[in-house]
């Protein structure tokens, strides 16, 4: 199968780093991102909900040029209109978004397409929208206060089912802490996504280097 060009970063596998004002020490999004960028992180994804459009706009634009000039793929979340402003590479959505298939349509051949699924259920149906979206998201695996209207945590269960069962590549995301990535990696993550633990962090390359060690350690290898 063959990929768009903005999932080269996410096919590696790794941390996909996501934006998160309130938790970031007073830093903002674009800081933010410069030190996740400093740390290697190669997937960024820009997530604000309490923001104006024109705020918004202003801060991808700034992370657009971050993230291209350091060979990064950048993720617009939600607002398709806005990743495609700021020429993101790609955006994220949720199940009571846009239907994928009109996102598609809107954004173009070349962006790519994440879709967030909570269930297996949900999984199986994104998987038969292979060519229209790139990736999923699996998740919340643990309970998560980055998100106020999250679903449900699904567990590892759910991370072990789309490692072994489903064929688009996926993310896990959701109450990942330093304390449990290992864990996450181990039931076959090969990216997984952290927020509060990386933007509220002391020192993001530091905080960046060990939960990367952990993943390291516990990796239970690509999908066969």
């Amino acid at each position: 199968m063959e990929h768009r060009s903005g999932m080269a970063n996410f096919l590696a596998g790794g941390i996909y780093g996501i934006t998160a004002d309130e938790f970031a020490r007073g830093r903002g999004s674009v800081e933010s991102v410069r030190q996740m960028l400093a740390a290697g992180l190669k997937v960024i994804q820009y997530r604000e909900k309490n923001k104006s459009a024109r705020q918004m706009y202003e801060e991808c634009l700034a992370i657009a040029a971050l993230t291209r000039e350091a060979g990064a793929t950048f993720i617009v979340n939600d607002h398709v209109d806005l990743g495609m402003a700021v020429g993101a590479d790609g955006v994220h959505i949720g199940q009571d978004d846009l239907p994928p298939a009109k996102v598609r349509e809107l954004v173009g051949p070349d962006m790519v397409i994440g879709f967030s699924t909570h269930s297996a259920e949900q999984a199986r149906a994104a998987e038969k929208l292979a060519g229209v979206i790139d990736y999923i998201g699996v998740g919340p695996v643990f309970a998560t206060g980055t998100k106020k209207d999250a679903a449900a945590p699904v567990g590892l269960v759910l991370v072990e089912y789309a490692a072994g069962h489903i064929g688009l590549p996926f993310v896990a995301i959701g109450g990942v802490k330093g304390d449990n990535i290992g864990e996450v990696s181990r039931r076959g993550a090969r990216m997984i996504a952290l927020v509060s633990e990386i933007v509220g962090a002391a020192d993001i390359p530091a905080m960046v280097a060990s939960l990367r060690a952990k993943m390291a350690e516990n990796t239970a290898g690509p999908k066969s």
